[in-house]
């Protein structure tokens, strides 16, 4: 059955509308966030540098899938971005980073993505060595603000290019830290060797620094860790269908795909979540559009829907435990893992994500709707999308063996 990884798509039991649900090929994605900046660190990676500048790490373990007798290599981190200073100045020239790594070969007995944020917003003694300039509420290198931050193997660029492959999406904190990890074993096995990593926050500056700092971002850091070894899943292939924004243009979009021989097993993760600040909204919304819009979508395969559901969060108030500030500094009361964001806020609704949290991806088989051959349909549809609202959509296909 579809599901949501925890917290918490809200659904749905078995929402497939097919003859039968079979079992699952296995997690693929499932991650963890913690908020209140817990950090492990790993050491063991050789560095090099690209003709940018950027930090290009390797294993120094060879590429390829193995071929005969697996290679016998060593637990191995790879240190993809360290600290690395990400704001809005300059639009997404300082948005995103994109770096070149290497896992090296497959199999893989498990491969963790491992994210680390933290702010120069909290906690509020910081403000004591650096506090806001004159007539400014905010430390000029604090983002107060809750953004999208995500994380895409092999994102393309070029018209015609395959899509990227989604690895992890989560919403940052109101200024605070963030840890998060994501089990991406079965895409390394699916995909083992060269890559290129897009780590982006869709981070904004307030000149005036009333809203937030002047010249406000984040401290971000970026590892994977693997453990080579036997594969837990016969993973055929991990298709990325679809990565990117879409409005009113593309709120149904199709997609062609084949599959290898021999699937056994299929499995779809959709990821959304909604944004905006439309305020010609329509439909079931309790603020701008699309952020604060109910919206449903319709998962289709081969040209049959296969399952329905509202994109949306009623439980963002579990991640806002009302904490009284003994300092001089930031506000009277806020809450622990959104320490920058209004509590009415922080608590609110939203359209399938809350502040400081993973956006968990909708998963489950869709074996049965494959009609025989290789050559597939995939389509999803979202109902009432308005202009100037934007929804974030990233699906994947695994293609399991026995």
């Amino acid at each position: 059955m579809f599901a949501a990884a925890p917290k918490h798509l809200s659904a749905y039991g078995c929402l497939l509308l097919l003859a039968a649900c079979p079992a699952s090929g296995g997690e693929t994605t499932a991650a963890t966030t913690t908020t209140g900046g817990a950090t492990t660190t790993t050491g063991g990676t050789t560095a090099n540098t690209d003709e940018t500048g950027a930090t290009a790490p390797t294993t120094g373990a060879p590429t390829g899938t193995t071929t005969g007798e697996p290679v016998q290599r060593e637990p191995f981190s790879i240190q993809v971005l360290d600290s690395q200073w990400i704001s809005g100045m300059d639009g997404w020239n300082t948005q995103h980073k994109d770096v070149a790594f290497d896992l090296g070969a497959a199999p893989f007995s498990k491969v963790t993505l491992i994210v680390d944020l933290d702010t120069d917003c909290y906690p509020w003694d910081k403000w004591q060595k650096s506090p806001p300039p004159p007539g400014q509420n905010w430390p000029a290198s604090c983002d107060a603000f809750d953004r999208t931050m995500g994380f895409i193997s092999d994102p393309g660029g070029d018209p015609g290019d395959p899509p990227g492959f989604e690895l992890l999406r989560s919403i940052t904190p109101f200024g605070g830290p963030a840890h998060l990890e994501a089990d991406i074993t079965d895409f390394a096995n699916a995909h083992p060797g060269e890559h290129v990593l897009r780590s982006y926050i869709n981070s904004w500056a307030d000149g005036a620094g009333q809203v937030s700092g002047s010249a406000g971002g984040w401290h971000l850091s970026v590892r994977i860790d693997g453990e080579p070894g036997p594969a837990p899943r016969d993973v055929l292939a991990a298709i990325s269908l679809f990565s990117g924004d879409v409005g009113v243009d593309g709120a149904t979009t199709t997609v062609p795909f084949s599959l290898p021989e021999g699937v056994k097993k299929a499995e779809l993760v959709y990821t959304v979540s909604g944004h905006g600040g439309a305020a010609d909204n329509i439909g079931d919304c309790i603020g701008p559009a699309e952020e604060f819009c109910k919206r449903r979508h319709h998962i289709s395969f081969d040209g049959a829907v296969v399952t329905s559901f509202d994109a949306w969060r009623t439980d963002c108030g579990q991640l806002c435990t009302i904490t009284d500030n003994p300092l001089p500094v930031g506000p009277a009361k806020f809450c622990a893992e959104n320490p920058c964001g209004a509590i009415a806020s922080v608590q609110a609704a939203r359209a399938n994500w809350c502040p400081g949290d993973l956006v968990a991806p909708l998963r489950g088989p869709v074996t049965s709707a494959l009609q025989p051959g290789a050559d597939h349909e995939f389509q999803f549809a979202i109902d009432d999308v308005v202009e100037g609202g934007t929804w974030t959509v990233s699906a994947a296909l695994y293609a399991y063996g026995p």
